[in-house]
């Protein structure tokens, strides 16, 4: 038998904008140099793998703080989803699958339905 959830507007939008922030950050920082500061490039076998990195100019001003940015963002996108209000309503393994469904609820499209125990 599935459960349906029926999660909040604000609820439903905090997560996915969270996606979204996660998805940016995550794309961004594919994009950037390995490192922060401007280091030189390395290669080291220890063993049982080889690790190499080509010289890092480091991140502008403006790449430090557009990731900064985002961190913050997703941060206060985490607590609220993780916080809000609706958690309260359900208990046990309920709260777990709901908060389960919550994630995937843009795939499945404004409710949430998962297997009840």
């Amino acid at each position: 038998m599935a459960a349906t959830y029926d999660f909040p507007s604000d609820l439903l939008a905090g997560q996915e904008e969270l996606h979204q922030v996660r998805a940016e950050l995550s794309a961004l920082l594919k994009r950037l140099p390995w490192s922060v500061e401007p280091l030189d490039g390395f290669s080291e076998d220890n063993g049982w793998r080889k690790v190499e990195r080509p010289a890092s100019p480091g991140w502008t001003e403006d790449e430090q703080a557009e990731v900064e940015k985002l961190r913050r963002r997703e941060h206060e996108l985490a607590v609220f989803v993780s916080t809000h209000r609706y958690w309260a309503e359900l208990t046990g393994s309920d709260r777990i699958h709901a908060r389960s469904r919550l994630k995937h609820a843009r795939e499945d499209g404004a409710r949430g339905t998962a297997d009840s125990p």
